[in-house]
């Protein structure tokens, strides 16, 4: 398992579209899971502890963010044929399982998380109303376990700040994760 880091937010980078098929078995694209005031975009998949850790804070912050208009979708693009953990039907599992709040596709091409750019599980990409890049870094300080409770929740306090503002903060800490599974 190699562990890698995101790198620095490139302020006003637009997001890129996409169509891809969600667990549900619906089709989706940027129009159909952003919010008012954002969208948060989130590379993540089964099989990696450091998503397992931050599941369950994954469901809360993305369920409190959309009473701030921040819209929320994950999107796999591990290759299932080297991780069988990350196969569509162990999507569906784990979606059930930790009742997802937002949408969770699969990049069966990866050529969305080419597009964007992404480097790992988790990688999470916080855009506002515009569409405009503004947030790059972690979900909170947890790694392979979970942080502890009280740790400070950086995704969730920069996605309110950009809910409100429009701007994402300065200062980001990246976010660490397993590599994407290329094919």
């Amino acid at each position: 398992m190699v562990s890698l880091q995101t790198p620095v937010c490139d302020f006003g980078w637009k997001a890129r579209d996409f169509d891809l098929v969600g667990v549900d078995g619906k089709r989706y694209c940027l129009a159909d899971v952003r919010g008012p005031k954002g969208l948060l975009v989130m590379f993540i998949c089964n099989h990696c502890p450091y998503v397992k850790a931050v599941r369950d804070r994954l469901v809360r912050d993305c369920t409190e963010l959309r009473a701030h208009g921040i819209g929320s979708v994950a999107i796999m693009s591990n290759d299932p044929a080297e991780y069988e953990e990350d196969s569509f039907d162990n999507m569906k599992k784990v979606a059930a399982q930790f009742a997802y709040p937002f949408p969770y596709l699969l990049d069966d091409t990866q050529e969305v998380a080419k597009a964007y750019g992404a480097v790992c599980t988790p990688d999470f990409f916080g855009f506002n109303a515009g569409l405009e890049l503004q947030y790059r870094g972690r979900l909170d300080a947890s790694r392979k376990e979970a942080a502890p409770a009280d740790a400070r929740r950086d995704l969730f306090e920069a996605m309110v700040q950009v809910a409100q503002t429009g701007r994402g903060p300065a200062e980001q800490i990246p976010s660490m994760g397993c590599s994407i599974k290329w094919k």
